[in-house]
């Protein structure tokens, strides 16, 4: 992309992102990730109908006149996206993985900011390429934002583990992380299960329908985005449709058995459907279970 088309792209995810964030997908956000307590905020008089339980007995007996106490939910939280950049999440169409892993970030970060959350980024492939630390304020998350539009990977592969791994030496203390990844890797179900033990982890599986249902279109040339490696495929051949649907089927109960061993909370998200309504639900039924 031209710096020209970077802000443009730019420009118009932040806008869709602070649309979601400030309606449904902010209240969503808050009940479901409540912050990690309550904090003091002032004491005032008592009015007709407040809770007598919060009467502060001290400032009462004092002034002769009732008071309360009054508290607010303490926010300080820190939020991680941990998010997968690798080249099989750039698959062209009218709404492509990467496409889905950068409005579900901003809305997400823009949702976290508004709750006066901290948000950082770790943007990974075979190693880690970026991280950028936790930071609050709408200036912070438009960074986030072109970082990650802006970025296109040097080589191919994927290892979700270096991306956990980094992120358990990073973050010492208590986060939530998101997960974003496609998840064309294996072997990081111990990474996952160490930090799920320290975090609180939502994985958000991102796949594309044209990846997982092949069309009957005779000879195909594919080339796999991740090794590079090419070979020709007869879509027109029933049995070989059939192998390539199951074997995606079989991958997607695999990952589910892999976030239910590890305790992880998740979520499928498709290209091509309205994925920020699917995470509203999701958040709701969330806050409910909590």
């Amino acid at each position: 992309m031209t710096v020209t088309e970077l802000a443009r792209k730019v420009r118009l995810v932040e806008l869709r992102a602070r649309k979601t964030a400030g309606g449904a997908f902010a209240g969503a956000y808050h009940s479901a990730f409540k912050g990690q307590g309550v904090e003091f905020q002032e004491v005032r008089e008592y009015v007709p109908g407040d809770d007598t339980r919060a009467i502060d007995w001290n400032v009462t007996a004092r002034t002769g006149r009732v008071h309360l106490k009054r508290f607010s939910e303490e926010r300080d939280q820190t939020v991680i996206l941990v998010v997968d950049g690798s080249r099989s999440n750039w698959i062209e169409g009218a709404q492509s993985k990467s496409d889905v892993l950068s409005e579900l970030c901003a809305a997400l970060a823009f949702a976290a900011v508004n709750n006066k959350d901290a948000v950082g980024l770790i943007l990974f492939t075979q190693a880690v390429d970026l991280y950028v630390p936790p930071g609050r304020g709408p200036a912070h998350v438009l960074r986030l934002i072109r970082e990650l539009l802006a970025f296109r990977p040097k080589a191919p592969g994927t290892r979700v583990a270096v991306a956990l791994e980094f992120l358990a030496k990073v973050q010492r203390r208590r986060a939530l992380v998101f997960l974003l990844s496609d998840f064309q890797d294996r072997g990081f179900e111990r990474a996952l299960k160490v930090v799920g033990r320290r975090h609180d982890v939502i994985a958000l599986p991102v796949f594309d329908p044209r990846e997982e249902r092949l069309p009957d279109c005779g000879l195909v040339a594919l080339e796999d985005a991740e090794t590079g490696e090419r070979f020709l495929l007869d879509t027109s051949d029933t049995h070989v449709r059939h192998v390539w649907e199951h074997a995606a089927r079989q991958r997607t109960a695999e990952l589910r058995a892999l976030f239910l061993a590890a305790d992880i909370d998740h979520l499928r998200m498709e290209a091509g459907t309205d994925h920020l309504r699917q995470l509203v639900l999701f958040l709701r039924r969330r806050s409910k279970r909590d």
